[in-house]
């Protein structure tokens, strides 16, 4: 079963208006929360770029009343999105000890070895691929940024530029064979053709294989205003009870669910094909819990469009508070997220000195929107700004470790998620 999006050309550039359920194809769409026109959240620019005008699109989330699928209310072409990218997971060290931890339970759960065949899509800079190289567990990355496979292959990973759908997976079937193991972390939510896409996962799956798919958590995202999720490439925020249909639909069942902390909350689901796996009680009870919460009822999701415009209200005040102090301010974490939060904010010019960033492919460049420059994180010490505004929240722990000789300096940190906080 596939159904095509029903969308309208809208009149900012290429975006599309979603006027149909993407999943599930009703047109009981409800708007949920409006963040504005906002520019491609990691549409990093040059200098040079600034003479010309800068691609914005709208932003917001509606909910699906008949399946309860959060989705865009508005798409951008996948191909203006992905084709070059800037993010490289191997940057965090979160990341990686999050995908090495990963590998070690696939392997030791599903007996993966080397006569097993391994697929992630998304696979990024091969932060987890890399792994199974090193186990020597045959394996493939698929990854639509050229300039990110490469990165890949020079750790050997092997890598095919190309977006995953049911085609991919037909011409993979055919010219190697079924997978064992189908990988997909923060992937799935980034898919607009989504029914396509699950397609091509119950293709590639070797019979009594597994795919597991790792998201942020839609729950997580409406519980603690986590809004700054909500960026263009993100199309989907998923809970587990408008995905255990979708799956059905195409053969698939959920068997296996695990909550984690990473990214301020996600789910990894384990699913394959319907009756070759013993479906565990925790599935049955994650969809009771959601039942319970309210998430088949429009009024759960009415609430957050008032609290985000507090928070909003509240960041702005202690800007105002800092500034207006003769204190200065700067921000770490040139990451979509943050992108989307400075956006939507919107606080005056001049405020935020610069952001610093880890990433060497993010330094020197200025950031989407309000076009702040991005500098090295060792200029957050050299520069000692008396507040720093982390944008990566969801990384917190490791930054604060990382940045100890600017808060022995008296630097202090402003956490704004899911409140605005000092550390």
């Amino acid at each position: 079963m596939s159904i095509a999006p029903d969308v309208a050309l809208c009149s900012s550039l290429s975006a599309s208006a979603v006027c149909r359920c993407l999943a599930c194809g009703s047109v009981q769409l409800r708007p949920v929360l409006n963040l504005g026109i906002q520019p491609l959240a990691n549409n990093l620019l040059a200098e040079s770029d600034l003479a010309q005008e800068e691609p914005r699109f709208p932003l917001g989330i509606q909910v699906c009343e008949s399946c309860w699928l959060v989705q865009l209310t508005h798409l951008v072409p996948p191909v203006d999105l992905f084709s070059s990218y800037l993010y490289f997971s191997s940057y965090s060290d979160t990341m990686l000890r999050h995908a090495a931890a990963a590998v070690e339970t696939f392997r030791g759960r599903l007996g993966l070895d080397q006569g097993s065949f391994v697929v992630e899509i998304a696979s990024n800079d091969g932060y987890l691929l890399r792994n199974f190289v090193d186990l020597g567990i045959p394996c493939l990355g698929i990854e639509p940024a050229d300039n990110i496979a490469e990165a890949a292959r020079s750790v050997g990973v092997e890598s095919l530029v190309e977006f995953f759908g049911s085609e991919c997976a037909a011409r993979l079937v055919e010219e190697r064979r079924k997978a064992d193991l189908i990988l997909g972390n923060n992937v799935f939510a980034h898919v607009p053709d989504i029914n396509d896409f699950v397609a091509g996962l119950a293709a590639l799956l070797a019979p009594g294989g597994t795919v597991c798919l790792e998201f942020p958590y839609g729950r997580e995202m409406f519980d603690r205003n986590e809004f700054d999720t909500i960026y263009h490439e993100h199309v989907f925020y998923f809970d587990l009870t408008p995905l255990v249909p979708l799956f059905a639909n195409h053969g698939l069942e959920v068997y296996e669910v695990e909550r984690l902390p990473i990214h301020g909350g996600s789910l990894r689901i384990w699913l394959g094909h319907q009756g070759y796996h013993v479906v565990r009680p925790v599935v049955a009870e994650l969809l009771a819990e959601e039942e319970e919460a309210g998430l088949r009822r429009l009024s759960y999701y009415e609430s957050l469009a008032e609290r985000v415009v507090a928070l909003r209200t509240a960041l702005l005040a202690k800007i105002d508070e800092i500034v207006s102090g003769g204190r200065r301010l700067a921000a770490y974490g040139a990451s979509a997220k943050g992108s989307t939060f400075l956006n939507y904010c919107n606080p005056p010019r001049g405020m935020i000195e610069f952001i610093a960033d880890r990433s060497t492919a993010k330094q020197g460049r200025l950031s989407p929107g309000l076009h702040l420059p991005i500098v090295a994180a060792e200029q957050l010490e050299n520069r000692q700004p008396d507040y720093t505004l982390l944008l990566t929240w969801n990384f917190a722990e490791e930054i604060l470790r990382q940045q100890e000789g600017y808060r022995k300096k008296g630097g202090r940190f402003i956490i704004p998620i899911p409140e605005v906080r000092e550390v």
